[in-house]
Order: structure tokens, then C-alpha cells, then sequence
């Protein structure tokens, strides 16, 4: 390859990661300031559909590094607020794993030669109930942030939830 495609190539594949223009340790990765990783606000929240507090790649260590950042939070509080976030993150998962099966549920009803009505409500209505459950999950999560944060806290996370840095 021409010496002047090589650093054409590197340069497309480094702004491709999101890294910055010069090259080495200082431009991009763990420490440099252009890597993938870096935005906290991006890291907290998901890039699922469901815009939600756990989804997609919404895990429990990184968003509870930027609350805990954030809002400030003692070891005590870290703790409880990773035993939330967990608890939200299974709820979350198993969420996606009803929306997989009504969608199966949907495709079988109109992949038949008759338009199967029972089998679409019953996919509908696993989608209601799924929708119901991630509903008193969040609720549930939010009561108990609620409770474990100080007025100062609580004013900060209202802030991150209002401006959108925290999707739940």
C-alpha cells in the first residue's frame, strides 16, 4: 500500500471511532481526551427505543459512576443505588425479552393462510402486561432513589432527568 494511503486509512478509522486527529495514546482511548467513552451524559442514558433507564446499553456500572459523580453519593449510597439499578436493568431485560415475543406472537398471526385474532390479542396483551410491569419497576426505582437522596441530590437528578442527561 502507498505510504499516503496508510495514513489516509488511519485517519478514517480513528475519526470512524470518534477519535481525534493527531495519533498515539494522547488522541484517543482510555485517558485521551477524544476516545469513545468519555461523554458522561451520553454513557448514562440508552439508545434503545424505549428511551429508558436500563436498556440497551444502560448497564449498572457506568451509570452508577456518573450518578455517584454527579450527585455526589456516599459509599452507603453508591451500594443502595446499585442494588436499584440492577433490579431495574432485570426488569428492563425481561421487558425485552416480551417485546421479542410479541413480535413472534404478531408474526404468527398474519404468516398463517387466516389471520390468526387470537393469536395477535394474545401478543397485544402480553405487550400490555410487559408495558405494566416495566411501568411499576421505574416507579418503584424512582420512589426508592427518592428516598435514598438528599434534598441537594434529588434537585440535581430532577435537573439531570429535565434536560434530558438521564433518560428514564
Amino acid at each position: 500500500m502507498h505510504p499516503g494511503m496508510m495514513y489516509w486509512w488511519k485517519a478514517r478509522q480513528m475519526a470512524a471511532n470518534g477519535c481525534g486527529s493527531g495519533w498515539g495514546a494522547e488522541a484517543c482511548g482510555p485517558g485521551g481526551g477524544g476516545g469513545r467513552g468519555h461523554d458522561d451524559e451520553r454513557q448514562a442514558s440508552s439508545d434503545g427505543d424505549d428511551g429508558g433507564f436500563g436498556g440497551g446499553a444502560f448497564g449498572v456500572r457506568r451509570p452508577l459512576r456518573f450518578l455517584a459523580y454527579k450527585l455526589e453519593l456516599d459509599e452507603r449510597q453508591v451500594g443502595e443505588l446499585a442494588r436499584i439499578l440492577d433490579e431495574l436493568k432485570t426488569e428492563r431485560a425481561q421487558a425485552e425479552v416480551d417485546r421479542r415475543r410479541t413480535l413472534s406472537a404478531f408474526a404468527d398471526a398474519v404468516g398463517a393462510s387466516a389471520f390468526d385474532g387470537a393469536r395477535a390479542k394474545e401478543g397485544a396483551d402480553l405487550r400490555v402486561a410487559s408495558a405494566e410491569r416495566l411501568r411499576d419497576a421505574v416507579t418503584k426505582a424512582l420512589g426508592r432513589i427518592h428516598a435514598l437522596l438528599d434534598d441537594d441530590q434529588r434537585q440535581r437528578l430532577a435537573y439531570l432527568i429535565r434536560t434530558g442527561t438521564l433518560v428514564i
